[in-house]
């Protein structure tokens, strides 16, 4: 299949092809170029006509917990008054807590249409809901398998709830773990290792956290100082900061994927790139819960690797990358840092890097996965190869990606998802919605 379009991002730092073509043979890119001699060398193959449209690699959520859509509009009788607060009163009680597989299940099949719909191809999940335990990552994994979204679930295992319960959330991530291994090179779903926070979980569960992920070659995840509580808590109770004490204890590594990271020092910062810390940032989801701004332009010179995540909060990606293109410059009071290509990277490549994918996506590079969109090329200015990540990240939404992309099959064709009933979903969700809130 030859897909032709005014212009096609191979890759954020690469310039872009005007008048350009990809080759997608079986589930890969075969080759890319220009579209006139591509169509020139292949009479044969399909082709796709994207006139006034660009054609980019998927982008690629590093963070989102797809559960939180439920929560969007819950009733709130107790004030949340910080980040404590956030998690004590409302979070843990009338959400996580409250979640049961039925609930889970259908806000899974809606974040991952939304997320298609508006151009994420992979994704990064963390579910933490204590009473669903016992498959429900496979369950979830059913429903991503069927949509054809490239997915990584986990658990995230937390003590709060008592010994069983964390030792449970361990067993849910082996057991989605060796479920995306059964699946072979070809499977879309796989899982990590997750735990929550030094704050949640002893240092013994963390050290068999990092255990286990090594046992079976995967990436570890845990929220970090997500807001001031958790510096604040590892200064009282271990005497250091949070990355600090990571490094006391022989955990900070390349397998370790961080999320948040706002409120870390300067010599946290330092470690998170000497140690080869995966980041994952959520510009727009730290401002909901009051947690700050993180300080992503000093870690990326630092050399950490940094994807973009959604949170769960507003998952159109074209939102989060507009996000973290403009609060950095406002926390910096400087205009020329995080450059559009600079996020549109963290949005591709940097994201599929921070979740170890990099080899296969996060770009249209031959031999990479074919995970692609095709967006609305018409702008209200002229498109230049000068400017035009900054049309996208500054002019574009998920409301104008016209055709997705997963591992060569098509999986939203003129805006509309593949099997999936829009009306029809939003009404469930609504059920499963009001189910939540009367338990909150």
């Amino acid at each position: 299949m030859l897909i032709c379009a005014d212009w096609l991002i191979v890759s954020a730092d690469l310039p872009p092809i005007r008048h350009g073509a990809i080759r997608v043979v079986g589930d890969v890119v075969e080759s890319v170029g220009d579209a006139g001699e591509m169509r020139a060398a292949h009479p044969g193959d399909e082709t796709v006509d994207a006139s006034n449209h660009v054609v980019m690699p998927g982008f690629v959520n590093a963070h989102v917990h797809l559960y939180g859509v439920l929560a969007h509009g819950i009733p709130q009788t107790t004030p949340v008054t910080g980040f404590w607060s956030f998690l004590e009163d409302y979070w843990w009680p009338k959400v996580e807590d409250s979640l049961d597989p039925a609930m889970i299940v259908t806000a899974t099949e809606w974040v991952c249409a939304e997320m298609l719909r508006s151009g994420t191809t992979s994704f990064y999940d963390i579910l933490e809901a204590p009473r669903a335990l016992g498959g429900v990552l496979i369950e979830q994994a059913s429903v991503v398998e069927r949509l054809g979204i490239r997915g990584i679930l986990s658990f995230e295992a937390t003590e709060r709830a008592g010994a069983a319960i964390a030792q449970s959330g361990l067993d849910e991530n082996l057991a989605m773990i060796d479920h995306g291994r059964r699946s072979g090179a070809s499977g879309l779903v796989t899982g990590a290792m997750c735990y929550h926070t030094t704050f949640t979980c002893s240092e013994g569960f963390i050290r068999r956290a990092f255990e286990l992920a090594a046992d079976r070659d995967v990436l570890c995840h845990a929220h970090l100082n997500e807001g001031t509580h958790e510096g604040e808590w590892c200064v009282e109770h271990h005497g250091r900061r949070t990355v600090e004490w990571y490094d006391e204890i022989g955990v900070l590594g390349p397998r370790f994927l961080a999320s948040q990271c706002v409120q870390v020092s300067s010599r946290e910062q330092s470690l998170l790139g000497e140690r080869g810390v995966r980041v994952s940032h959520m510009p727009l989801a730290n401002c909901e819960v009051g947690g700050g701004i993180a300080p992503i332009p000093e870690l990326i010179a630092g050399g950490t690797i940094v994807g973009l995540g959604s949170d769960g909060y507003v998952n159109d990606f074209y939102e989060v990358m507009r996000g973290a293109f403009l609060l950095h410059k406002a926390r910096l009071l400087d205009p020329g840092t995080m450059p559009a290509a600079t996020v549109l990277g963290l949005a591709t490549s940097g994201g599929a890097r921070a979740l170890g994918l990099g080899h296969r996506v996060g770009s249209l590079r031959p031999g990479y996965q074919a995970d692609l969109q095709i967006v609305d090329g018409r702008f209200p200015t002229p498109a230049t190869d000068h400017n035009l990540c900054d049309q996208l990240v500054l002019w574009r939404n998920g409301t104008h990606v016209r055709d997705v992309m997963v591992a060569g099959r098509w999986r939203v064709r003129n805006g509309i998802v593949d099997g999936v009933d829009t009306d029809r979903l939003r009404a469930r969700v609504h059920e499963q919605a009001e189910r939540l809130w009367a338990r909150a």
